[in-house]
């Protein structure tokens, strides 16, 4: 039988998706991907994304064997994880032609996750926490130009600006210091490096522009973008495409 279902949760919401080999049927929507899966009137077996025993780093990005779940990726040092959907757009990136080997940021709502790749495999790992900061101090989702390049130079004084920034009432400058902070934190991943930018134009666009700033050659990608691919490679290990 080529019918299957895939369901995960993508940072934003639960997701469910009818697939018939590498074809997207239809999908469903709910808090969790369990309701999500629920409201799916599809058959077949289920692939859960994010379950499983993680694997470590360095990893190949799609599993010689895949279900009943597509687990996340782990790090030992520095300390890191990516959950199984960021994953799942790594499959989708590293599979659509030109085969993507450098660097990706793959942004959440909550983090964004700064990933080595080559030959089909995760090397190496950096996240930070810079969107959850924004959100809890309020910031735009513009960035400051004066603000990236003031805390790019000297990160160290990243919580004296933000205090100056919340002060002068200069949300933008907020997000301009954090996201200045981010940059230096990781020089290691773009210095010399193209950057795919994986998220939401609204979170992509200033970091960006940040990055074209520094002379990095840049490329900003929709997440839904990448399903497809990633379901057809799933789907062609699964050996459900014929």
């Amino acid at each position: 039988m080529s019918r299957w279902r895939l369901c995960g949760h993508d940072g934003t919401t639960g997701r469910a998706l009818a697939l018939d080999g590498a074809r997207i049927l239809h999908e469903a929507r709910g808090d969790t991907a369990d309701a999500a899966l629920a409201a799916l009137d599809a058959p077949g077996p289920v692939l859960r994304v994010g379950e499983g025993v993680a694997a470590a780093l360095p990893a190949p990005l799609l599993p010689e064997r895949v279900g009943p779940g597509l687990p996340g990726l782990t790090q030992h040092a520095p300390p890191d994880c990516l959950d199984g959907w960021v994953r799942l757009l790594l499959i989708g990136l590293a599979g659509a032609p030109p085969h993507h080997d450098g660097i990706a940021c793959v942004l959440t709502p909550t983090l964004a996750h700064w990933v080595h790749l080559s030959a089909g495999e995760a090397v190496s790992c950096q996240s930070f926490l810079t969107p959850r900061l924004a959100t809890a101090l309020d910031a735009a989702d513009s960035a400051d130009d004066q603000a990236i390049a003031d805390t790019l130079s000297r990160p160290e004084r990243l919580a004296a600006h933000l205090r100056a920034a919340q002060v002068s009432g200069a949300p933008a400058a907020l997000t301009g210091h954090l996201l200045g902070a981010e940059l230096a934190a990781a020089r290691p991943y773009w210095l010399g490096q193209g950057v795919t930018l994986i998220g939401p134009a609204q979170a992509t666009t200033p970091r960006a522009t940040a990055l074209a700033a520094q002379g990095v050659p840049v490329t900003q990608t929709d997440p839904e973008h990448l399903l497809p691919p990633a379901i057809a490679a799933l789907a062609t290990r699964r050996g459900t495409s014929t």
